[in-house]
């Protein structure tokens, strides 16, 4: 049987992708001596939110994820990323990769809302391994599983999804409305002859401030 240890060595944006996204550079090593011909890999990512603290700009950020402050030792749990798929050519001894993890502006989903508020530090993530091994066993090529227990932590640097995110969307962000709230407020900005989105929004808001 192989023997197989993950873990992540580093992080970087991805500025040729099609959309943004984060690569995250994957190390599997090889203890047991035997010759690797390939891996199928699986892999799910989580966010561990409890890993970290939060500053006083980002709680009210996160006050629709995890309530407030002092319920975070109920309200702070894993959050699923994504899950990936790779695979891992022959090698011996070890080996390395890149993990593309996509990155998003939609504030719908629990993982990019939690990204989108933290302002500095680190993001704690958790990978969970599955998937098939084919390497050299004694009768030739054998094929088993990898190791239920194969996971590996990194704590990702928040400044690398921004910048990723800043070079897709450079001093932006994304708002998604249904129809008809796009509908009226495509009429508001004609009937009130505004050259754009933000200049709609910012006319309403300043009216909702006068109206308090």
């Amino acid at each position: 049987m192989s023997s197989l240890a993950f873990s992540i060595v580093g992080a970087r944006p991805e500025p040729y992708g099609a959309s943004p996204m984060l690569a995250l550079r994957l190390r599997i090593e090889e203890t047991s001596g035997l010759c690797v011909h390939a891996i199928a890999l699986r892999v799910q990512v989580q966010i561990e939110p409890q890993r970290r603290r939060y500053g006083e700009t980002e709680t009210p950020r996160l006050l629709d994820l995890f309530g407030e402050p002092a319920r975070y030792g109920q309200t702070l749990r894993p959050l699923l990323w994504t899950h990936l798929s790779a695979m891992a050519l022959a090698f011996e001894e070890a080996t390395e990769l890149d993990l593309f993890l996509p990155c998003s502006y939609d504030f719908e989903v629990a993982a990019n809302k939690y990204l989108s508020a933290l302002e500095d530090g680190e993001v704690p993530l958790i990978l969970f391994f599955s998937g098939t091994v084919l390497a050299e066993g004694k009768q030739g090529v054998a094929a088993e599983l990898v190791s239920w227990e194969s996971e590996a932590r990194y704590r990702l640097p928040v400044r690398l999804w921004r910048a990723e995110m800043e070079a897709f969307f450079p001093g932006t962000t994304w708002l998604r409305l249904s129809r008809d709230a796009f509908g009226e407020l495509a009429r508001f900005k004609s009937e009130n002859g505004l050259p754009t989105w933000d200049a709609a929004v910012t006319r309403l808001c300043a009216a909702a401030k006068v109206e308090r």
